[in-house]
């Protein structure tokens, strides 16, 4: 998680360039050619003042930073509310800025803690805002006075230069279009939320002035009384007002905002794009914009994910679904991969570590759900694999899992008239055999990718259900989304780690999850995590973020199976993760403060989270019988 606190120091700070650059984008006509930039004039005159605006507070929020002392509490006050002030300025334009210049962007509000960019592997010093608001909420705040004041005048200077990213600058009103609707995401993902800044706890405010800059981008488009145009107006005024009546960040409602204007607006604004024809998608194909929105089933594109084999056809899902019961994949004939993922536990085996194949002693980690598996950009807890067929592979051969040997499991297969045809009807016929180790995984593969219910009481809720969730299930989302920050590493819609609101990436976190479930007497993990992948200090004890739905009937949890119950999970975060209980933790990426949840509070999250619970349909909860000879 980028944004619970993060402590982490910087022992350089980058000097920071900003590359004057030209956007020159020529685009196919919308349909309207005299239309073509009706947003675009007034948005750039938007942008400017916006970006004045942001320099005069960064000024400001130097200015205070330089006035800090520890003696005077009030100028450290003073200095978190200039921090809070230079942000709102930032969020004005952000949407803009991340869009048309995202790499300037990082400079002003990227994440606390070192970024390894793979495969490359280099570091991304932290640097912007996130990081003053760390530093700030320090013990010794006086104490960081020089990374402090490096930090401002770095963004200081930079700010004063963002119109300079104008010259030669051209745009159009889809990419105009565009930007605005990522910035939807972006509000209704880490905005609310407190995505980047936990800390300040200003994250509805600053909803609330990104969304103000999205609205007077879209009055020209409005003004031209498209057949969606008063809708689109009437939810985003609705949706305003709802965050202007705010009282604080942590009794936000939302939940009512997003079932009442957020996602209306969603989508009228994707009708209003289509009518007027200004649709452009850059999201290299991972959001479809023809979704109705974020939540809808179909929002986040499946086929754009790692996959080694062709795409999903019904006899290949046929073929994967009889293998995943196969057991002449494995060593001795008796494991299948049904055996660690079963449908009937939502396609886990409620154990803490799986059995091994020798069948008395246990694998390393934890066997996590299968379901919603495909929607990763990186297998394993740790990782490693690239793709769901690499993540197959690796579990038949793996002699602590099912021990298997591919030339034996496809001599078995080969002399199973039933299976030849089944390979038979999945792939095309080649000068190769029709079984092999790549189609046995490329089948399981496909198989894993239908795992995808969205069945949930949440998922009725959300599309229209108001009756689906209790009361306490509702007060547990928007505690989920707000105070316990569980929302800023398990991110709508699929609360998993793929970063909004471009999908692209899945994250890593350190945690500090101890060896056992007793929060008393915490006890180091042995487990490495990513770092046994590449050994670099901030990968120490990384792993995944995983999907919390169904995380009600998968337990026990975490990459050591080291907790029992969902109340337990949820107080190890309460009380800071690893750190927050004393053990020594130096690369945890997540807040070491605690969270301040009430036991009521921590109940009303469980609940919540069993809230998430698929209803698995019949076809995926049969178990298919292999074929025998």
């Amino acid at each position: 998680m980028y944004t619970t606190g993060k402590r982490l120091h910087i022992k350089r700070i980058v000097t920071v360039v900003i590359v004057v650059s030209a956007c020159l984008m020529v685009v196919g006509s919308t349909g309207y050619p005299s239309r073509s930039a009706v947003g675009v004039t007034p948005a750039i005159a938007y942008y400017k003042a916006g970006a004045r605006d942001f320099g005069a507070a960064t000024d400001q929020l130097q200015a205070a930073v330089a006035a800090i002392r520890n003696n005077e509490p009030a100028t450290i006050a003073q200095a978190r509310e200039a921090l809070t002030q230079a942000r709102l300025q930032y969020k004005k334009i952000e949407f803009f800025l991340e869009y048309f210049f995202k790499s300037s962007a990082l400079i002003y509000n990227g994440p606390p803690k070192y970024e390894i960019e793979e495969p490359y592997m280099e570091f991304m010093t932290p640097i912007g805002l996130q990081v003053i608001e760390s530093l700030l909420f320090e013990q010794d705040v006086e104490a960081q006075r020089k990374e402090l004041l490096e930090q401002a005048a770095a963004i200081n200077s930079s700010a004063q230069d963002l119109q300079s990213l104008l010259f030669g600058f051209t745009a159009d009103d889809k990419q105009l279009m565009e930007s605005m609707r990522l910035g939807l995401i972006r509000v209704y993902t880490l905005g609310i939320t407190g995505f980047d800044a936990p800390l300040l706890k200003s994250g509805v405010k600053e909803s609330y002035t990104a969304l103000n800059g999205i609205k007077v981008l879209l009055a020209p488009f409005l003004q031209l009384h498209a057949r969606h145009a008063d809708s689109v107006a009437f939810y985003m005024d609705g949706s305003l007002q709802f965050l202007q009546q705010a009282r604080d960040f942590d009794s936000f409602d939302r939940l009512h905002f997003f079932s009442r204007y957020a996602l209306p607006l969603q989508r009228n604004l994707g009708a209003l794009i289509r009518e007027m024809q200004l649709e452009q998608n850059t999201t290299q194909g991972v959001l479809n914009y023809k979704a109705d929105h974020l939540f809808s089933k179909d929002a986040i594109n499946l086929e754009v994910f790692p996959a080694d084999s062709a795409a999903l056809n019904q006899d290949l899902i046929a073929l994967g679904r009889v293998l995943f019961y196969e057991t002449a994949l494995s060593g001795n004939n008796k494991i299948s991969c049904a055996t660690c993922h079963q449908p009937e536990k939502h396609f886990t085996d409620a154990l803490p570590m799986s059995m091994a194949f020798d069948g008395h002693s246990h694998v390393k980690r934890n066997a996590p759900s299968l379901l919603y598996a495909a929607y990763q950009y990186a297998q394993f807890w740790d990782g490693r694999a690239r793709s769901l067929e690499e993540q197959v592979q690796q579990v038949v051969s793996n002699p602590m899992e099912m021990n298997g040997n591919y030339h034996n499991s496809i001599q078995q297969l080969q002399g199973n008239e039933q299976y030849r045809r089944l390979f038979g009807k999945a792939f095309t016929p080649g000068p190769d055999s029709l079984i092999t180790a790549n189609h046995i995984a490329a089948a399981i593969a496909a198989f894993v990718r239908t795992l995808n219910p969205r069945s949930a009481p949440f998922d009725d809720y959300i599309n229209g259900d108001t009756l689906a969730l209790s009361s306490a299930q509702q007060r547990g989302f928007n505690l989920f989304m707000g105070k316990a920050q569980c929302g800023t590493c398990h991110f709508a819609p699929l609360f998993n780690g793929l970063i909004p609101p471009l999908y692209t990436i899945t994250e890593l976190e350190v945690l500090g999850t101890p060896g056992t479930d007793d929060l008393n007497k915490p006890v180091a993990d042995t487990d490495n995590g990513r770092f046994n992948i590449f050994p670099i200090e901030y990968y120490e004890q990384a792993f995944k973020t995983p999907t919390v739905r169904n995380v009600s009937a998968t337990g026990p949890y975490m990459h050591n199976g080291a907790f029992r119950s969902l109340e337990n999970v949820v107080e190890f975060y309460n009380k800071g993760g690893g750190r927050g209980l004393g053990l020594p933790v130096p690369q945890q990426t997540l807040a070491a403060a605690p969270l301040q949840l009430t036991t009521g509070e921590v109940a009303d999250i469980v609940s919540f989270l069993h809230g998430l619970e698929d209803k698995l349909p019949d076809n995926m909860l049969k178990h298919y019988e292999p074929y025998k000879n």
